[in-house]
């Protein structure tokens, strides 16, 4: 029986690259010249800390990091901002935490849209991963397209699509 999972990865070589490239950007901007702008990856914790002289600029560094993540293949969506900048000194910083895994809140969304959608699949929760099983290969694309396009607020991958 063809089944898949739907999981939530971002690849870490891939953040840590695209960390570099925007910290090489802010190093040659204009708008960046005698400020103290950086990023910080911090892998252990799944945190990239965004660090500058003002909340505008943490507002403009955290858009340099989005667009070299999207460069890289991470979706910007990926990232969890806080809305609070803290403040201490002179410099701003916010940490930006990567969103790895399914939460059991929305595995249970995901699970509830599948079996609304009255497709001929089975949806069960194993972990951080969701398994679809189903008898059909076009029930399972089906599904896929389901959960691309249900605006859920974080990226999804499909792995071990197997027939």
């Amino acid at each position: 029986m063809p089944s898949f999972d739907i999981v939530s990865e971002v690849d870490l070589q891939e953040v840590r690259n695209a960390v570099e490239n925007a910290t090489r950007e802010v190093e040659s901007r204009f708008d960046f010249r005698n400020v103290e702008a950086s990023f910080e990856l911090n892998e252990k914790n799944e945190t990239i800390k965004v660090l500058s002289e003002s909340d505008f600029q943490i507002n403009q560094l955290l858009d340099i990091l989005r667009a070299k993540l999207l460069k890289r293949g991470i979706e910007g969506s990926s990232i969890e901002v806080p809305d609070e900048f803290v403040h201490s000194g002179k410099t701003w910083f916010v940490d930006a935490k990567l969103k790895q895994g399914i939460e059991s809140a929305m595995q249970k969304k995901i699970v509830k849209l599948i079996k609304d959608s009255k497709l001929k699949v089975q949806a069960q929760i194993q972990g951080e991963e969701i398994r679809v099983t189903g008898k059909a290969r076009d029930d399972l694309q089906a599904v896929m397209a389901l959960v691309r396009g249900g605006d859920l607020g974080q990226p999804f991958q499909f792995k071990n699509f197997r027939d």
